[in-house]
């Protein structure tokens, strides 16, 4: 795999918080060109996650290996550099977009809400195609219905994971709901567990939310305290860069954490059924290339519903809570995992 540099063009600010990791076609020329090497098709392509953390990483790792793979099958040379990293700072994104306008990058790859709807607007006059990864609610972030724009979704199955709860325990009387409202991926799915809620178990839900590290860890404490019986967060961005801070003291208090990815398991939280985001990845790298290669969106939709139906639960953390997790076989495919950094 080869790979091009962004130009030194960017500014000082840029340099210092990028970090590097290890939709019809529009009116603006491909920028394809024939490698020496063999004479081989080359195609540009840049990854930009929202911000660092275990789902964005593996999602951005799969798309990149999934890259690599169709580069080598398809006898082409797909150039995609350092995955970049917006540091959840519109600012930095912004500059990221604007670089890889003028870079003439083929397809530009957003991870998660914030990303893409920052590299749709900086393409918007270019109309370089947009291939995002792992928005929850396409449709609320208004990435739906433009002629250069398409990508996966990880729409999550709230009443799914509520029903895992009660399966888990059917006297939970009280239910946590951690999550930021600065994340769209998290406003629809809360909604609708505040329905379930209380409409289907007469549960008033207690909310705890942050918007940074520290407010999260903040919130975790205050549910801890109000002895919540579960807590639930959905595809959190923010919450997700600090669950390993947060996991560990909820399995000591007794609270089993449900959350949206199979990466908060990872960093220790109780149980989810969710999407696959390895599998995600290489999705969203399957639509980037019929991109490349159709030289736009052409037919594909405006966005791919990822299945899920795969169950993924942490045996240290369900050791550490005492907990027979067998039941939750009923709700799909069992994976167990522990816990890691990664």
């Amino acid at each position: 795999m080869k790979h091009f540099t962004l130009k030194t063009a960017l500014s000082a600010i840029l340099a210092l918080t990028l970090t590097a990791c290890a939709g019809a076609g529009g009116t603006s020329e491909p920028a394809a060109t024939a490698a020496s090497d063999g004479e081989k098709k080359v195609y540009k392509v840049a990854i930009v996650k929202q911000l660092d953390h275990a789902s964005l990483d593996e999602i951005a790792n799969a798309i990149a290996s999934e890259l690599d793979a169709l580069a080598e099958k398809n006898g082409v040379v797909i150039e995609y550099g350092d995955i970049y990293s917006g540091q959840n700072d519109q600012t930095t994104l912004q500059q990221i977009g604007s670089q890889a306008i003028a870079d003439g990058v083929d397809v530009i790859i957003p991870i998660a809400t914030l990303a893409a709807q920052t590299m749709t607007a900086a393409a918007a006059d270019t109309k370089t195609p947009i291939v995002y990864a792992a928005i929850s609610d396409p449709e609320a972030a208004e990435l739906t219905g433009i002629d250069y724009v398409t990508g996966t979704s990880d729409a999550l199955n709230t009443k799914v994971i509520m029903d895992m709860m009660f399966v888990q325990n059917p006297d939970i009387k009280s239910v946590g709901l951690l999550y930021s409202k600065s994340e769209a991926n998290s406003a629809k799915p809360i909604e609708e567990a505040k329905e379930y809620l209380k409409n289907e178990k007469g549960i008033e839900p207690v909310e705890a939310t942050g918007n940074t590290n520290d407010e999260v860890i903040q919130a975790a404490s205050s549910l801890i305290g109000q002895g919540v019986d579960a807590i639930f967060t959905p595809t959190d961005n923010v919450v997700m860069a600090a669950e390993l801070s947060i996991a560990a003291d909820f399995a000591a208090a007794g609270i089993p954490h449900y959350a949206g990815a199979d990466s908060f398991v990872r960093n220790g939280a109780f149980a989810t059924c969710g999407v696959n985001y390895s599998e995600l990845g290489r999705k969203t790298a399957d639509y980037a290339y019929e991109v490349l290669v159709n030289g736009g969106k052409g037919s594909l939709d405006d966005y791919y519903l990822m299945d899920g139906g795969i169950v993924t639960v942490n045996t240290e953390t369900a050791e550490t809570l005492g907990l027979d997790y067998s039941a939750l076989s009923a709700f799909g495919q069992l994976a167990e995992v522990v816990t890691t950094e990664d």
